[in-house]
């Protein structure tokens, strides 16, 4: 468990699942995730396998959950850079990724989320960097990875046959750990 001002960040578990399928699968959430709602087995499992994975210390993903009201908000995760079409020399690599649900964006709720799995990445992980993954058409996350610390890397960039051309090329983005040190807090203004 990670904590912060405001937010708790919690393995996920079983319970999670109803959040996840009314707030976090829907089509407003998936529109620059490939833009498909995944059926109901399919999130399960996949929640099982993140779990699983967590549990085994392979990849981590939490539950961001607003502690004044005991309610969960989203889900931030560690993750390996899994998507065939990245460069070799992406692929692999350790990658961050958030999601709020809709009613709880526009509260600063995922830049404090990453911010503490930042964090931990660097701090109990010593992790010598990290990626994150968008595209421009998704202006809100490059905006936070921008005020987080990370510098585009063009040399990165790909296109995603998994995704739709409105979300293509895929930008990256990465952050190391001095970067993140020579930060005041890890959040530039």
């Amino acid at each position: 468990m990670i904590e912060t001002a405001r937010l708790v960040l919690r393995p996920q578990c079983e319970s999670d699942l109803p959040f996840i399928l009314a707030e976090i699968e829907t089509a407003g959430m998936m529109r620059y995730l490939g833009g498909k709602v995944r059926p109901a087995a399919v999130v399960a499992q996949s929640l099982a396998e993140d779990i699983a994975a967590f549990a085994a210390g392979t990849y981590l993903r939490w539950t961001v959950w607003l502690k004044a009201e005991e309610r969960r908000v989203g889900r931030v995760g560690l993750f390996h850079v899994r998507a065939q079409a990245a460069p070799q020399a992406l692929r692999g690599q350790r990658e961050i990724g958030w999601m709020l649900a809709e009613a709880s964006q526009g509260h600063g709720f995922a830049t404090e989320a990453a911010r503490a799995v930042l964090g931990y990445a660097f701090g109990e992980l010593a992790l010598p960097a990290i990626y994150s993954q968008t595209s421009d058409s998704n202006s809100a996350s490059t905006r936070m990875m921008q005020r987080l610390g990370f510098e585009r890397c063009p040399d990165l960039g790909y296109v995603d046959p998994d995704y739709p051309a409105a979300d293509n090329p895929t930008t990256v983005y990465r952050l190391g750990r001095g970067e993140w040190a020579s930060l005041d807090g890890g959040v530039r203004d």
